[in-house]
């Protein structure tokens, strides 16, 4: 096997999994460890994965997304409680935007139950969660469905989120930087995430630690567009300071 097809080999066993170990690939490919470190090296370099303590993850691009499925079955305590500290920030809002995404699925569950509420969503999972709730009104954007995010898109998505003025945007992303702001890999997703941030008096972005430094193919908000940032702890203390001093705050749980 040349360096090439090992390489190959390696994004497609991560976008299979979600994520794989250095000492697994090793075994697998029935090369040294060292020689494993030095694909994900290169694989890194070239936007294709991003290298964690001991293994990878994939970086999504237009060419290449997670599905929620897959989301629903990776890092869910970290996102739990991110996403339970997001949904204390709702305060008096009496109407919210909740984007597609696993996170904010968890965001919705997570909402106050004493109130009444409107939440606005492309997500057909958010509206199915929350439809039942008798304190919840569920105003779903219409358009095109996405089969992987199961969340709709498109002119149809963005007109109707341009009549709204909402108190409180729970946003998400699939790539946070300070250089790049908020990405996600669709053009058409990304739209109606810029429409959501403009509708949204507030705005909370709300994901986990391996989104950050990230970057996908399309920018749709900056990082002082955002009046808090929830993340986990594995966002070390120096790097959530950087983000700080753009404006949002930052909690980590």
């Amino acid at each position: 096997m040349t360096a090439e097809e090992r390489q190959r080999a390696i994004v497609t066993a991560a976008r299979r999994a979600g994520s794989v170990e250095v000492s697994r690939l090793a075994r697998d490919l029935g090369v040294a460890r060292e020689t494993v470190r030095r694909d994900l090296r290169v694989l890194e370099a070239h936007g294709l994965l991003r290298r964690t303590h001991g293994g990878a993850y994939p970086v999504e691009s237009a060419g290449f997304e997670t599905t929620l499925a897959l989301r629903a079955t990776r890092h869910v305590p970290e996102k739990r409680r991110i996403a339970a500290a997001a949904a204390e920030l709702t305060g008096e809002a009496e109407t919210v935007f909740i984007d597609e995404g696993f996170t904010p699925q968890l965001i919705a569950e997570s909402l106050p139950r004493d109130r009444a509420l409107t939440v606005v969503t492309a997500s057909l999972a958010v509206a199915t969660t929350l439809t039942p709730r008798d304190n919840v009104t569920v105003l779903l954007l219409g358009g095109r469905v996405r089969a992987a995010t199961m969340a709709t898109v498109d002119h149809w998505t963005a007109k109707m989120l341009a009549g709204f003025v909402i108190d409180l945007g729970f946003i998400g992303a699939n790539g946070i930087s300070r250089e790049h702001g908020l990405t996600t890999p669709d053009p058409a997703v990304a739209e109606v995430k810029r429409q959501a941030v403009l509708a949204s008096r507030r705005r909370v972005f709300a994901g986990i630690h391996t989104k950050f430094g990230a970057a996908s193919f399309c920018r749709f908000a900056d990082v002082p567009d955002f009046d808090a940032i929830v993340t986990s702890t594995s966002l070390g203390t120096a790097e959530a300071h950087r983000y700080s001093l753009q404006g949002p705050q930052i909690i980590r749980v």
